[in-house]
C-alpha cells in the first residue's frame, strides 16, 4: 500500500511537470495612444532573463508559466520602457505610451487567458498563413550574425586645401536608409558596423523647414555659416536644398509595377508579412486614376497582378494577402519582368515606377551587383525609375540595394517596422513617388582668400570627378517633391592655426597665386545642374555664399543636421570627431528639435541616448 501510495505522488508529481512544462504565458505589445501592434518588442523575463520579442501582430509567448510577482521588462525605441510584475499567470496586455508623452504613466491591464485571447481572437483580423512566420520564443539574446550582411566600404573624406582643389563635387542623397538600418541595431542592443553608418543619409532621413523660394525652378537653395560644435575652431557650412511642392490635383498618374521577393529568405516576421502591410498603406493612398500591378519572384518570376486601379483597392489588398515565401532568390529575372510590364503601360508625363521590396539576397541568374547595376542602368533608359525598400537583418545586402537604387533613378529606404512604412508611404508619399527633377549635381568652388581647408561630411559614395558636373552622360541624385537635401562642410577658415596640413612645404613650387578681386566677400559659389524627370538636357544654376553669412543666430535646422553629423561620426568613432561626443549630439538635437509634427526627431534623441548607454564609456578613437 505504501508503494502504491508513493507511486501515486510520482505520477501525480510527473503530470504536474509534464502540465508545467507544456504551459504558455501569452501577451501582447500595443500602442497605448492608437491601439496599433508594436512589432519587434524586446521583452525579458527578468528571473530566468529568457528573452523573447513580439511578432508582426504584437502577439509574444513564453513556452513557461511565471510564478506571481516575476518581473517582465518590456523596451521599444520611441517609447517608455515597461517593467511589470506578474499579477496573472496566463496572460498580459502591454501598452506602451509614446517618449512624447514622457509624464504619463504605462498602464498595464491583465485579463485571464480565456477572456483576454478570445476577446481578441474574436475581434482580430483573419490570420495570416502560418508560413509567414517564425518561431518567436528562445531563451537566449537573440543576435544576428553578420557575417551574411553586406555594407560598402565607406573611407571618410579627409581636409582638402581649398588653394590646391578647390572644386567640391558630388550627387545628391535623399535615402534615408542608414539611419533606420542603424536604429535596428541599437534597438537590439548592439553597435552597427561602421560602413552601415551613411553619415549623409542620417541627415537626410529627416524634413528640415526651408523656406526658399524656387522661382519658377524645381527647387530652391538656403545656406547657413557658424560655429562647428565639435571644433571651436573651425567653421560649419549648412546647404540646405527644398523641391517645390506639388498640389495633390496636379500629381500625375502613377503606373507602379510592385516588385516583390517571396523566397525562403523572405519567411520572417519582419520580412514579408511586414513587407504586405507597408505596401497596403501605399495602395490606400491610390487613386483611380492610378495603375499597380504586382509582380513576385523567388525561384522564378511572375506576374500576379495585371495593372489595376487603385479603386480597385480591394481586389489589390487581396492579391498582396495570398503571398507566399519559399524558394531561391530570382532577383534579375523579377527586375526583367518587372520594368517590361511598366514599359507595356507606360504614361507619358506621368509617374512610371518599379518598387522593388527585398532583402537583397539575390542567388538565381545575374546576381553580381556589377551585373544587376547593368542591367538597371540598361532599363533606366525608358523613363522608368526605380525604388528599393529592404526587409529584415541577418542576410540584409545593403551594398546590394543602395547601388541599384542609385542606378535606377530611386531611392533606398529600410523598413524595420510599421512607423517606418507609414513615414515613406504615408508622411513622404509625394517625396517618396514623385520625382520632380533627375540627374542633381553640385559642384562648390571654395575661395582660398578665405577658406584654408574643407571637408564634405558624408556622401563619400557620392563623389564626382569634377569634370562630371558638366558630363550629361554621368547619373546622379534625383529629388521628389516636397523633398529636401541637405549638405554640410567643415571649413577651416585662411589664419586659422590646424594640425591638418601635415605636408611639408614645396621645395619647387610656390603656394598658388591668388587671382586680384578675390576678396570681395565670396566664400564660395554653388552651382547645381538638373534635368527634368523625363529630359536628357541638364540646367544650370548658381548661388553665391558671403563669407559674412556667419552668425550666432542658428535655425533649428543647422543644429539638427550638426546633431546628426556628429552622432554619425560617434558611432563611426570619426577621426574627425574632435571633442563631440554622443553627449553633444544629444544637446545639438536638443537644441534643433523643433515642432516635430510625426514624431521622428524625438524617437532620434532617444536613440542617441540608447546609443551612449551602450557605447558612450568608448573614449573616441578606441574600440
Amino acid at each position: 500500500m505504501k508503494q502504491h501510495c508513493m507511486l501515486f505522488i510520482l505520477s501525480l508529481c510527473a503530470l504536474s511537470f509534464s502540465f508545467k512544462d507544456n504551459a504558455e504565458f501569452k501577451g501582447k505589445v500595443i500602442d497605448d495612444q492608437t491601439g496599433e501592434a508594436i512589432i519587434m518588442a524586446n521583452i525579458v523575463h527578468i528571473p530566468t532573463n529568457t528573452k523573447t520579442q513580439s511578432d508582426f501582430d504584437g502577439n509574444f509567448t513564453f513556452p513557461f508559466l511565471p510564478e506571481i510577482g516575476d518581473q517582465i521588462v518590456v523596451t521599444y525605441v520611441g517609447y517608455e520602457k515597461a517593467q511589470l510584475t506578474v499579477t496573472n499567470q496566463l496572460s498580459c496586455v502591454i501598452r506602451l505610451k509614446s517618449h512624447t508623452n514622457l509624464d504619463e504613466s504605462i498602464e498595464i491591464k491583465f485579463k485571464n487567458e480565456a477572456e483576454q485571447l478570445g476577446q481578441e481572437r474574436m475581434t482580430s483580423s483573419p490570420p495570416r498563413p502560418a508560413t509567414a512566420y517564425l518561431n518567436t520564443h528562445y531563451y537566449e539574446p537573440r543576435r544576428h550574425s553578420l557575417s551574411s550582411e553586406s555594407y560598402e566600404s565607406i573611407n571618410e573624406n579627409e581636409f582638402l586645401s581649398a588653394a590646391d582643389k578647390p572644386l567640391s563635387t558630388f550627387s545628391i542623397d535623399v535615402d534615408g536608409a542608414s539611419y533606420s538600418n542603424v536604429r535596428r541595431f541599437i534597438n537590439q542592443g548592439q553597435k552597427p558596423p561602421v560602413d552601415a553608418v551613411r553619415i549623409e543619409e542620417f541627415i537626410n532621413y529627416f524634413n528640415y523647414d526651408y523656406n526658399v523660394r524656387s522661382k519658377g525652378k524645381p527647387f530652391g537653395v538656403v545656406s547657413e555659416l557658424g560655429s562647428c560644435p565639435w571644433n571651436e575652431k573651425h567653421q560649419l557650412l549648412h546647404i540646405g536644398i527644398k523641391g517645390r511642392e506639388v498640389d495633390t490635383e496636379n500629381i500625375p498618374a502613377s503606373n507602379l509595377v510592385f516588385l516583390i521577393d517571396v523566397s525562403g529568405s523572405m519567411n520572417q516576421s519582419n520580412k514579408l508579412p511586414l513587407l504586405i502591410q507597408s505596401f497596403k498603406m501605399l495602395v490606400n493612398q491610390m487613386r483611380e486614376q492610378d495603375k499597380i500591378a504586382l509582380v513576385t519572384y523567388a525561384g522564378r518570376a511572375g506576374v500576379v497582378l495585371e495593372p489595376t486601379s487603385g479603386a480597385n483597392k480591394v481586389a489589390i489588398h487581396d492579391a498582396l494577402d495570398r503571398l507566399r515565401a519559399g524558394g531561391s532568390t530570382a532577383g534579375a529575372q523579377g527586375i526583367k519582368t518587372a520594368y517590361d510590364l511598366a514599359k507595356q503601360h507606360f504614361i507619358k508625363n506621368g509617374n512610371n515606377r518599379v518598387i522593388l521590396a527585398t532583402d537583397g539576397d539575390f542567388n538565381v541568374g545575374i546576381s553580381s551587383d556589377k551585373d544587376l547595376v547593368n542591367l538597371i542602368e540598361e532599363k533606366r533608359k525608358d523613363n522608368i525609375f526605380l525604388n528599393v525598400l529592404g526587409f529584415g537583418m541577418g542576410n540584409y545586402k545593403e551594398s546590394k540595394m543602395q547601388k541599384l537604387a542609385n542606378s535606377g533613378n530611386g531611392s533606398h529606404s529600410y523598413i524595420d517596422n510599421i512607423h517606418e512604412a507609414r513615414k515613406v508611404f504615408v508622411d513622404e508619399l509625394q517625396g517618396t513617388l514623385f520625382t520632380i527633377a533627375k540627374d542633381i549635381k553640385i559642384q562648390i568652388e571654395f575661395n582660398p582668400t578665405y577658406v584654408s581647408h574643407y571637408r564634405l561630411i558624408g556622401y563619400e559614395n557620392r563623389l564626382l570627378r569634377d569634370r562630371d558636373f558638366n558630363d550629361d552622360t554621368k547619373d546622379a541624385g534625383e529629388i521628389g517633391a516636397g523633398h529636401s537635401v541637405t549638405a554640410l562642410y567643415e571649413i577651416v577658415p585662411v589664419g586659422t592655426t590646424s594640425n591638418i596640413n601635415n605636408v611639408d612645404p614645396l621645395k619647387y613650387q610656390k603656394n598658388n597665386t591668388i587671382i586680384k578681386g578675390s576678396k570681395n566677400g565670396e566664400m564660395a559659389t554653388l552651382k547645381m545642374r538638373h534635368k527634368s524627370p523625363e529630359g536628357n538636357i541638364s540646367e544650370r544654376q548658381v548661388w553665391i555664399i558671403e563669407s559674412s553669412q556667419f552668425t550666432k543666430n542658428l535655425s533649428n535646422n543647422y543644429y539638427w543636421s550638426a546633431a546628426m553629423a556628429c552622432f554619425g561620426m560617434a558611432l563611426r568613432n570619426s577621426d574627425h570627431l574632435a571633442n563631440g561626443s554622443y553627449s553633444m549630439a544629444e544637446t545639438l538635437a536638443l537644441k534643433g528639435k523643433g515642432e516635430d509634427k510625426w514624431g521622428y526627431r524625438t524617437e532620434a534623441l532617444n536613440i542617441i541616448r540608447s546609443a551612449d548607454a551602450l557605447f558612450g564609456t568608448t573614449a573616441v578613437g578606441q574600440e
